[in-house]
């Protein structure tokens, strides 16, 4: 089990995403069962739209 922030996940895959991320979505604690290195591209973009997810504002999803 591996503990990083979201922006070494996308540094490592999708880095010209950067700087389309807010930073509290960068900060973003994120927990591997199997760790950094064996993350793939298709899980990294799941996580990554995950965490955005999570961060959109409530009040523009009435």
């Amino acid at each position: 089990m591996e503990t990083v922030k979201l922006s070494e996940i996308v540094m490592k895959w999708y880095p010209d995403m950067m700087p389309f991320l807010k930073q509290d979505e960068l900060d973003s604690m994120i927990v591997l069962r199997d760790g950094l290195s064996i993350l793939d591209s298709a899980d990294a973009m799941d996580i990554i739209q995950y965490s955005i997810c999570e961060h959109q504002d409530s009040a523009y999803l009435q």
